[in-house]
């Protein structure tokens, strides 16, 4: 699936895979080696996320069921939790650096397309 910010008319993710079973949303993108450029994992239904067993620091976008950014975690590390965002729908995880290189900030509304 490809993630646009339709606020900031930018492409956050061309590549995006999506996390909705227990297992999958779990598993994340633990043991992973990296998370390339224009890559990113949409985890749903989602209010938290953990980085245990990560091996790079990743931006984490909070969703609402509208699709507006709630909350951000930039360059959030492996080995820490992050809190739980009320009214948080899912979450995208992108490669660290992605909100700064994107301008993107709480309140931009994103397009979600297969």
């Amino acid at each position: 699936m490809t993630v646009t910010n339709v606020t900031r008319k930018t492409v956050l993710a061309d590549k995006c895979e999506v996390a909705s079973t227990f297992f999958a949303r779990f598993r994340g993108l633990q043991f992973r080696k990296e998370l390339p450029p224009g890559h990113g994992l949409l985890i749903t239904p989602c209010n938290s996320i953990h980085m245990f067993f990560m091996r790079f620091p990743i931006d984490a976008l909070f969703i609402d069921s509208e699709n507006m950014i709630v909350h951000i975690y930039e360059g959030i590390k492996p080995w820490r939790v992050s809190g739980i965002i009320k009214n948080a729908h899912c979450v995208l995880e992108l490669p660290s650096g992605t909100v700064y290189s994107t301008g993107t900030v709480t309140g931009d509304l994103l397009d979600m397309q297969p």
